[in-house]
């Protein structure tokens, strides 16, 4: 009735197009819950480097299955972008903010590439480049 803004149920069916299993509740994901343990676990992995599947297949390992576990390997993604990454950036932001106010006190730059490797021996080239008061460019290293 669009007059007075009301809705009337007139046929309801209850069959549903998928089956129900209600011991499986706990995986939807407002049940979901990564333990103090596993975000600490997680941190420490991400800092070594270990990818987030081979981390979350860890933590199947000492549960047994992955029926055992609390949480999906989604999960454990979304802490490390949501919690882990944004970290380093807001510490990156602050590192910035120190170079600038180092540049407009000294008025020289001191800048360290790492992103460039070499083919041949997988090597990574890093060059120190200083820029001094006068804007004369040197070498370091």
């Amino acid at each position: 009735m669009k007059d007075v803004a009301l809705w009337t149920i007139s046929k309801v069916v209850l069959n549903h197009s998928h089956p129900c299993y209600p011991d499986q509740a706990e995986m939807l994901k407002q049940h979901r819950e990564l333990s103090m343990f596993v975000r600490c676990t997680i941190e420490t992995h991400e800092e070594a480097e270990i990818r987030p599947s081979k981390t979350y297949q860890s933590f199947v390992a000492a549960a047994g299955s992955h029926s055992k576990l609390g949480f999906i390997e989604k999960d454990v993604r979304n802490y490390i972008i949501r919690e882990v990454r944004n970290i380093s950036e807001e510490d990156d932001a602050k590192e910035f903010g120190k170079s600038r106010a180092a540049f407009d006190y000294f008025g020289d730059v001191v800048s360290f590439d790492t992103m460039y490797n070499t083919n041949r021996y997988n090597l990574v080239l890093g060059s120190f480049v200083g820029v001094n008061h006068h804007g004369q460019s040197t070498l370091l290293g």
